[in-house]
């Protein structure tokens, strides 16, 4: 998610937005769901190796359960990824429009993604119509008890399909960025800031915010 091309931004975002590959109801996936039919293999030398997506916990012995990051979401990756989102949308303002989600034939701004990715991830501690939290998955104590049912937890990762909670289960380290995510859901995002030259003519003279002490000119546009 560094800064590219308006192409690679645009080839990039078809991938990490579409439901059959990264997006998931509950945020973005580390590693494509494609790979789940499609794994990626490597063979060399004797050796055939592969990795496909596995949306909870590794069902290959060598890695002790532990997922290492073949899919589930995590919360440092997605809330980078939203960062990012939100910095391309500074730059590009409205003139950047994007499928989303990809195949849907819906275009939008960056900023909105990036608002109904936090939205998505936020719903994971959320209970739904049904009063069950995705978080807790199929455990029913935790989903119906009156006494455990509102004691939300900060698990480590969380299922790349449905959302439920995997790994340690006090992970108030990455998993607290929640609480950001929530601050800033609907939170405006600053229209983009266009840098012109103070030498150059000003279309928006009533937009000026200030100036810089290298001679150019900020306008809010």
């Amino acid at each position: 998610m560094s800064v590219v091309g308006v192409d690679r931004v645009e080839q990039m975002l078809a991938a990490l937005l579409d439901p059959a590959e990264f997006l998931s109801p509950h945020g973005l996936r580390s590693l494509s769901a494609r790979h789940r039919a499609h794994p990626a293999v490597l063979q060399f030398d004797g050796l055939y190796a592969s990795v496909d997506y596995e949306a909870a916990e590794s069902t290959t012995a060598m890695f002790g359960g532990n997922s290492n990051w073949r899919g589930p979401v995590w919360f440092p990756v997605n809330y980078l990824a939203v960062a990012a989102l939100d910095r391309y949308y500074r730059f590009f303002g409205d003139d950047l429009q994007v499928e989303y989600p990809t195949g849907s034939g819906q275009r939008t701004t960056l900023d909105r993604v990036a608002d109904d990715l936090r939205a998505r991830l936020v719903s994971l501690f959320l209970a739904g119509p049904d009063g069950r939290r995705p978080v807790f998955g199929g455990v029913e104590k935790m989903q119906t008890d009156p006494r455990w049912r509102d004691q939300i937890l900060f698990y480590e990762y969380f299922n790349g399909d449905d959302g439920a909670g995997l790994g340690a289960s006090h992970q108030a380290g990455w998993t607290g960025l929640v609480a950001d995510l929530i601050r800033r859901r609907h939170k405006a995002v600053p229209r983009r800031t266009r840098w012109c030259s103070a030498s150059s003519p000003r279309r928006h003279p009533d937009e000026v915010v200030g100036d810089g002490d290298s001679g150019y000119t900020v306008f809010r546009g």
